[in-house]
Parts: C-alpha cells; structure tokens; sequence
C-alpha cells in the first residue's frame, strides 16, 4: 500500500513539474505586447511594455519617429518598458509593433491606431478689433445694467424714506 501512494505522490510531481516546464519557456521570449493609449494622435507619446523581456530591447513601428528603447521594470522581473513618439506626419489608420528582446522578436499587429490631429488654426484671432456689431451689443449690455442698477438703488432709496 505504501508504494501505491509513493508512486502516486511521484507521479503528481511529474506531473506538475512538466505541466509548469512550458508556462517557464514562454517567458524566455517577448510575449504580450501592450500599447497604451490604444488610440492615439500625432505627435503623442505612447507607453510600451513587454511581457518575457528581461533585459530590455527595442520596440518598433512605421509610426515612431525612432525605435523605442525598452527597460526592464525593476518591480516585474519577466517585465520592460519604453516610450515611444508618434511621428508629427503619421498616417492615421492602425500600426503594427516589433519588439526585440534577447535577439528574439515578436510583432503584435495592430497594436494601436493613429488618429488625425486637431487643426487648431488662429481660430477668433484672425479679425483686428471689435466689429460694430460688438460694440453695438457692449453698449446695450451696459445701458441695461445703468437702468437696472438705477431702478435698484432708487427702490432701495424709498424704502428708507417710510
């Protein structure tokens, strides 16, 4: 009976042991890419990080203005990450990401999308002063508020009288 439970306890071991062997050989290699923000527009900064990296490496894509470099995160072991700049002149539309680490490389398609920039312009600040119109519209707010403010302080003047 004693060696029926021996063999059992041995072969669970194994077991376990062998189930655990392949989970430790995926993080010899980049696995897991994460791009943050997933949306992103020109000119903006995106956030990197690598699951399985452990010295660093780079990470790359038609988007970036030069590769990023990845470091390794002192709090995650099997963990690096980088930042990367999108290029001012990039298409808007999805791009991909390679990473190298360990000389081994692993893309992720798709990994986030650029969006078009804002046109911000000179917006109201095209036109030289106040229009007429502007002027016209001042001068009745602050007619309004004479009227307002003398029919106040004369009510408030006659109340005191009684």
């Amino acid at each position: 009976m004693r060696n029926t439970r021996a063999l059992a306890v041995a072969g669970a071991a194994v077991a376990a042991l062998g189930l655990s062997t392949p989970a430790a050989v995926a993080w010899e290699t980049p696995s897991n890419i994460v791009a943050l923000p997933s949306v992103i527009a020109r000119g903006g900064q995106l956030t990197i990080t690598v699951d399985g990296c452990r010295k660093g490496g780079t990470a790359t894509s038609n988007a970036f203005t030069r590769p990023a470099t990845l470091s390794p995160v002192s709090s995650a072991k099997e963990t690096a990450r980088g930042t990367a700049t999108i290029r001012n002149n990039a298409h808007p539309g999805p791009y991909d990401i390679t990473v190298t680490c360990d000389g081994r490389s692993l893309t992720k398609p798709q990994a986030f999308t650029v969006i078009g920039g804002v046109r911000g312009g000179i917006g109201g600040s095209s036109t030289t002063g106040a229009t007429s119109t502007d002027m016209a519209i001042g001068g009745g707010l602050v007619a309004a508020a004479l009227v307002g403010g003398g029919v106040f302080w004369m009510r408030r003047r006659a109340e005191r009288r009684v």
